[in-house]
């Protein structure tokens, strides 16, 4: 696929899906996407190998979610390759994104993406989520890798601040997890991604976490 069509395809993609596009910032996706390609072939950080599916299940489905976040300081949780995080850092230079893993052949990978693509938005820890003491409270935390939701609720809500969210990116699942939640006292709420060339279903969990509650969704319950 030539580099023209797949500029096409992010801008009509980012269009269904709602978001901007900063000058330059497609062009960086697929740069990144370069990167991924070629590293991927020696240190296999992700299982999606064929450069079109790159396109849809990685880039796209990262920026799905980029109309849901709130804030301005992100931490990415078991960001492996840089899904969502880097996609997300693209397009929104203004934010500050934090990539977090414990692997370290894929925060090397991290490191040279933010160097090539001069990424002054996005720091990258390798390290164990139970480990990590940030400087500073989180806006939101985001993952595509948790596996538990409750274990996600506990592990992250004492990295954020007051009023702040998590953000779990799930396929199927994702109603019946927000519905567990619920019964369990917590807020949340299950929202739809369509992922433009996409034919899976995929949904965004917001959680609000006890004691984190935001005032205007306090005010609703």
């Amino acid at each position: 696929m030539s580099r023209g069509r797949e500029v096409g395809i992010l801008t009509d993609g980012c269009r269904r899906l709602g978001v901007s596009t900063p000058d330059g910032a497609l062009e960086t996706l697929l740069d990144y996407l370069d990167l991924l390609d070629k590293w991927n072939r020696a240190y296999n950080l992700t299982a999606i190998r064929i450069r079109s599916d790159m396109l849809v299940r990685h880039l796209l489905d990262s920026l799905s979610v980029l109309p849901h976040l709130q804030g301005n300081r992100f931490l990415d949780v078991g960001s492996g390759a840089g899904l969502p995080g880097i996609p997300l850092a693209i397009l929104e230079p203004e934010r500050q994104f934090v990539l977090l893993d414990s692997n370290g052949k894929k925060t090397r990978f991290l490191f040279q993406v933010r160097l090539a693509l001069s990424l002054d938005n996005v720091e990258i820890v390798d390290s164990r989520l139970e480990n990590y003491r940030p400087a500073q409270p989180f806006d939101g935390v985001l993952s595509r890798a948790f596996a538990s939701l409750p274990d996600m609720v506990t592990l992250c809500t004492p990295l954020l601040r007051d009023g702040a969210r998590l953000y779990a990116m799930r396929g199927v699942a994702g109603e019946d997890e927000t519905r567990s939640l619920l019964r369990s006292g917590m807020q949340a709420h299950c929202e739809h991604l369509d992922v433009p060339g996409l034919d899976e279903p995929r949904s965004l969990v917001t959680i609000y976490p006890p004691g984190k509650v935001p005032a205007d969704v306090a005010a609703t319950t």
